[in-house]
């Protein structure tokens, strides 16, 4: 049986690059093992040690959860249709239009506040619509909405609820402005860089309407803060990038009973959902557990479209203000996933997990817990700390022994579009992407002395330990990457 198998964004790197793949197969776990068996590098993330899936990738088979058919042995007919759909970050009826809104802004709440003339004028083009109305854009008004990040899902995401009207607006960040952020984080100008985000957000957003009400919290959420600064938001919305901070979210939403409105972006992928555990599956449902640290890339490392997160951030608008009117069907229970560069929109449904620890029938996470821990943080800490425990040589070192003619061979584990940007050609370097070095080794002198980079280090590290379980001993870590040979050494080499 030939089945077609569309491989998501972060993990086409290990798929050499394909979006879509065509193996013979009579089963799912037949169809991804072969799949597995073509590209090796595919094999970790698709299944664990125990050689079973993984918890955190899910497999559809058209629009379908393999796990509410036959699992892995899901019999597929001919021209079948797998989605690998992973972390990157139950179907149940949508409630009532009208019952939303009355559950998030109560109407006593909402009919206390008048409009201005100045309102009325602003909003007017909402006012006409009977969707709307006055009662809804009082609503609006009333409405409280936190904001997990001002940046790429944050910039649409606040900007849109400002101009609608929304009241209040809580906004929870602790970075500052930097040039990297201006390509897509439209909150924030040059002018802002070095700013703290919060603080060019909030000037940005009262101009947009200065009827806004901006409450911020210049602190990292925690488990120690978050159901205290949560607690008196009708909405929350996810802009993080980060697992820990993603399912500390979805777990202070189930224990105030609020809808968590959830993007999330890779490169040129996104995907929007509403996870509110009282009406339907919450995030642990989709993703019982996080990938391990460093298996999924984050934007610094695997890039994203700039127009990306407008898009999803925009959603993410349109599905609080739905939420907050009480109006149209909101995304609880199905997951949409945007692919920007085929411009298309594709739709699966999510059921509610009965095992799920936090929504469950039987709960076993009763308050908030350690994410870092349960994401592996501390661990990946750990090997970090091993990693920085590898032979490590300065730019500077390393233009000195160049400068001396020793004979160093200098290889770039960047992908392909990196090496573009800037490399070091003219040292002799060479480029062998980290995904390839497995089988590119061959390619390596084992009596030679390698100089391995990438952008910062980190990668070239996980290189340098892989070359030495292969035989490979001498060999060298470029101390901060190429970014840091810009810095210490020639300045004319672009960074990004």
């Amino acid at each position: 049986m030939t089945t077609r198998i569309h491989v998501p964004t972060p993990l086409r790197a290990y798929a050499g690059g394909q979006g879509t793949v065509e193996v013979e197969a009579a089963s799912v776990g037949e169809a991804l093992r072969a799949l597995a068996v073509r590209y090796e590098g595919l094999r970790s993330h698709l299944f664990g040690e125990n050689g079973e899936l993984r918890n955190f990738v899910n497999v559809y088979v058209r629009d379908e959860d393999i796990r509410s058919l036959q699992g892995e042995e899901t019999p597929l007919a001919d021209g079948a249709e797998i989605s690998i759909v992973p972390s990157i970050a139950g179907g149940v009826a949508s409630p009532p239009a009208e019952r939303t809104g009355d559950a998030l802004v109560a109407a006593g709440r909402a009919q206390e506040l008048e409009l201005s003339n100045e309102e009325v004028l602003r909003y007017s083009r909402h006012l006409i619509m009977p969707e709307v109305g006055m009662a809804g854009q009082r609503r609006l008004k009333a409405g409280r909405v936190l904001m997990i990040g001002a940046g790429g899902l944050g910039s649409p995401l606040g900007l849109y609820l400002a101009a609608a009207g929304v009241g209040t607006l809580g906004i929870v960040d602790f970075d500052v402005v930097d040039e990297t952020n201006l390509q897509r984080q439209l909150l924030h100008g040059t002018a802002d860089v070095g700013r703290p985000k919060l603080d060019s957000a909030r000037d940005r957003l009262r101009d947009v309407n200065p009827h806004l009400h901006v409450e911020s919290y210049e602190t990292r959420l925690s488990s120690e803060n978050a159901l205290e600064i949560a607690r008196d938001y009708d909405v929350v919305v996810d802009g993080t990038d980060n697992f820990p901070t993603r399912y500390l979210v979805n777990d202070t939403c189930v224990l105030l009973g609020k809808p968590n409105v959830y993007g999330s972006i890779f490169r040129f992928e996104g995907q929007n959902s509403v996870f509110w555990a009282e009406r339907g599956p919450c995030y642990r449902c989709l993703y019982a557990e996080p990938p391990p640290p460093g298996l999924v890339p984050s934007c610094a490392e695997g890039g994203v479209l700039g127009v990306l997160p407008g898009i999803v951030g925009a959603i993410q608008a349109l599905e609080t203000i739905k939420l907050l009117l009480g109006a149209g069907e909101p995304l609880i229970g199905r997951l949409v996933l945007f692919d920007a560069l085929a411009l298309r929109f594709r739709e699966l449904r999510l059921r509610k997990d009965p095992a799920c620890p936090i929504c469950g029938e039987a709960p076993t996470i009763r308050g908030l817990i350690d994410y870092d821990e349960f994401c592996g943080i501390p661990q990946a800490r750990m090997e970090e700390e091993r990693q920085a425990a590898v032979p490590q040589i300065t730019p500077r070192e390393l233009r000195a022994r160049l400068d001396r003619g020793d004979r160093l061979a200098i290889v770039d584990v960047r992908e392909p579009h990196e090496w573009e940007i800037g490399n070091l050609a003219p040292l002799g370097a060479r480029l062998i992407p980290l995904g390839q070095l497995a089988e590119r080794m061959s390619e390596l002198d084992t009596a030679a002395e390698i100089v391995l980079h990438c952008r910062s280090g980190a990668r070239s590290a996980k290189a340098l330990h892989q070359l030495r379980q292969a035989g490979f001993r001498k060999l060298w870590n470029l101390q901060g990457g190429i970014l840091a040979w810009s810095d210490e050494v020639d300045p004319s080499l672009p960074k990004y």
